[in-house]
């Protein structure tokens, strides 16, 4: 059986700084870089292009029927590239054990029992997160990290509607829920890898 971890996280959750800590401790690969990679020579198109559409999803659209890309226009770009990045994804899980955030990977690879994990926080500490990363010179109001936190979040969750029948952060779809409000992603990565250990024993 295939190690596999998913980690889908609210913006500024510090989901991507788990998924980093846990690889580090189970020595299981990150692989965000190589599907970005990945990605950008299967589509021959610029990196930075691939992460600004994919970060805006499949915005506004209701899924109907099956959830599948049929129901999107094929001249939507971000739904081919979508469509590519799902590919990249399931030929590097049938590859090797691996560790990847977000991308929609708990649906993806819903067939090859990936421990799923779920990451959130209130609204305070993700804005502090996001302001802790701001480049220098770059000073957002409170108000205007809320707006983009809130963007970013509804198309994460309009887009993975798309392709699964699971509600994007409904504790139903995962195997572990996260509340880092207030914590430090470094104290709890330790306990939430002996839980992946007890997992991948237990499957």
């Amino acid at each position: 059986m295939r190690k596999i971890i998913t980690v889908s996280r609210e913006f500024g959750s510090g989901g991507r700084e788990l998924g980093k800590r846990l690889s580090d401790i189970l020595g299981i690969e990150y692989v965000d870089g190589e599907i970005a990679s990945e990605l950008a020579k299967l589509t021959n198109l610029d990196g930075d292009y691939i992460g600004k559409q994919l970060e805006n999803g499949i915005c506004g659209f209701q899924p109907v029927y099956a959830r599948s890309f049929s129901r999107v226009s094929q001249s939507s770009g971000t739904a081919m590239l979508l469509a590519s990045q799902h590919k990249v994804i399931k030929e590097i899980a049938a590859k090797k054990d691996c560790i990847i955030v977000g991308r929609g990977a708990d649906a993806v690879l819903a067939g090859l029992n990936p421990f799923k994990i779920f990451v959130y926080a209130d609204m305070p500490s993700k804005i502090m997160r996001c302001r802790s990363r701001c480049a220098d010179g770059e000073n957002p109001s409170d108000r205007e990290l809320e707006r983009k936190i809130k963007e970013i979040d509804k198309a994460r969750k309009t887009t993975h509607g798309v392709y699964s029948t699971r509600v994007w952060g409904d504790k139903e779809g995962y195997d572990l829920c996260i509340n880092t409000t207030e914590v430090v992603i470094g104290e709890i990565a330790p306990l939430v890898a002996e839980y992946a250990r007890t997992f991948f024993k237990n499957n």
